[in-house]
């Protein structure tokens, strides 16, 4: 599995020197953004995204955690995001014209959902998004349990996306830490986010390193 810590849980008195810990050690930068509408806080924004780009040297990912997530892809592009994922909350119907756009801006296109929305929703995008977002807590506070009902939602999403011989990686964010990753990798999951486990720890390289020898 492909480890991608989110910045939220790093040190912003020195995110520089945690950039850094991740290009050494990790596969991907993790970037929350929230716009306090989709969900109830505010993160960060283009300012603090413009700093990390100067000094990544690994491919980072955004996660709009906002209403409308069409406004951020561009600008998004231009910083030199790797990778992006919205909620198919907040685009509904539209959830096919935005990874097209995302495409066209030459970056992967995720689709995300929150555990009280149906992994089958996210059916009608395998072939087309570029990886899912399956939260396996609620987007918009760090530091949460781990819903373990998730696994069953991923594992639905494995199956079905080897069913119809599609491409198309599984990523899992909250909770994720070395009690629950061999569980997430049986279940199908291809990239883990961890934030708090990574950060908070007293060692965050081997803790990266704990969770990519699973």
């Amino acid at each position: 599995m492909k480890i991608a810590p989110s910045i939220l849980a790093a040190d912003f008195l020195n995110l520089g020197k945690d950039i850094e810990l991740l290009n050494n050690h990790a596969d991907i930068i993790h970037i929350d953004v929230m716009d306090g509408s989709l969900v109830p806080n505010i993160s960060f924004g283009f300012p603090v995204i413009d700093k990390v780009s100067g000094i990544a040297r690994i491919p980072m990912d955004v996660h709009l955690m906002v209403v409308h997530p069409e406004r951020w892809f561009e600008r998004l592009a231009k910083e030199g995001v790797s990778m992006v994922s919205f909620h198919y909350e907040a685009a509904g119907r539209n959830t096919g014209k935005y990874i097209d756009l995302i495409h066209s801006l030459g970056m992967k296109a995720g689709v995300a959902i929150n555990p009280d929305v149906p992994v089958e929703k996210l059916f009608s995008q395998i072939g087309k998004a570029d990886y899912f977002l399956v939260m396996t807590v609620f987007a918009g506070f760090g530091g949460q349990k781990f819903i373990y009902e998730s696994l069953d939602r991923v594992k639905r999403l494995s199956d079905e996306i080897r069913k119809r011989g599609a491409n198309g990686e599984i990523q899992v964010d909250g909770g994720v830490d070395s009690g629950n990753a061999a569980a997430l990798k049986e279940a199908g999951v291809d990239i883990i986010v961890a934030g708090s486990s990574v950060f908070k720890a007293s060692d965050p390289a081997a803790a990266i390193a704990e969770l990519k020898a699973f």
